[in-house]
């Protein structure tokens, strides 16, 4: 079995099913590796070795054909939210940020637009830098998987589902929520999203408005990322995703106080 950036050969140590990860040796795969020893399976494939230096790591072995992306979306939905809040224990202070991973993005999101050609209507734009003020600040200092989404959690005995591939940051747990939306977004008609959206905020506990501020500057994000690299299709579910999410334009309709 193969990712983007790792071989998974199933092993057997005595008679232990496990399953050997190579990756290249580089800061990712070192980083990886980290994720895994601090969650030290609560959530996430158990690590029983590894070597940094090689990229290799010994895993207790998941069922690689059975992934939430094979469950319909009802069934899914609840089960990445309640991981996403398994996940969140006090996180090391040494590891990045959320609100820093922001900040640090807030200053190139206009830039990268006007040198795309102004892709997309400003007031999308606008919304995202609006989301940074208030997303590159935040009181939490709990655990965050920066890469999750219904394919890297599988199917294990230990736990019925478990997240593979890890990746430890600090802050505001909602930070992958758009990514979670997006990478199913096609099952979805626009109600369907919304429909989604309150389910994961109840079943992770998250505030409601602070989530979508996270949802509008992650697309918006990775909009502007995906037409730079020449993506066809990501882009367009993130102009879908903003769309449904940012609020209208158009005011409500008020009625006269009655006398």
């Amino acid at each position: 079995m193969h990712g983007s950036n790792a071989i998974a050969i199933p092993v057997r140590r005595q008679r232990e099913p496990l399953v050997l990860r190579v990756a290249p040796p580089d800061p990712r795969s070192v980083e990886e590796i980290r994720a895994l020893r601090f969650w030290d399976g609560r959530g996430t494939v158990r690590l029983v070795d590894a070597d940094s230096a090689t990229g290799a790591s010994l895993l207790e072995r998941l069922d690689g054909e059975r992934t939430l992306a094979r469950l319909p979306l009802h069934e899914a939905i609840p089960i990445i939210a309640r991981t996403m809040r398994r996940l969140a224990i006090p996180a090391p202070p040494n590891v990045p940020s959320t609100a820093t991973i922001v900040r640090e993005r807030a200053a190139e999101l206009e830039p990268e637009w006007e040198q795309l050609g102004r892709p997309f209507d400003r007031r999308f734009l606008d919304a995202a830098l609006a989301a940074t003020a208030t997303l590159g600040h935040t009181e939490s200092t709990l655990a965050v998987n920066g890469d999750l989404h219904f394919e890297q959690v599988l199917a294990g005995t230990r736990e019925p589902w478990l997240v593979v591939d890890p990746v430890l940051l600090r802050g505001d747990i909602d930070y992958d929520l758009a990514r979670i939306l997006w990478s199913r977004l096609d099952e979805m008609d626009d109600d369907d999203i919304q429909r989604h959206i309150e389910t994961i905020v109840r079943e992770a506990d998250l505030d409601r408005g602070r989530a979508r501020s996270w949802i509008i500057y992650r697309a918006v994000d990775y909009w502007l990322w995906g037409l730079a690299f020449g993506l066809t299709e990501d882009p367009v579910r993130c102009a879908r995703l903003t769309r449904v999410v940012l609020p209208s334009r158009r005011r409500s309709a008020t009625t006269p106080a009655s006398g």
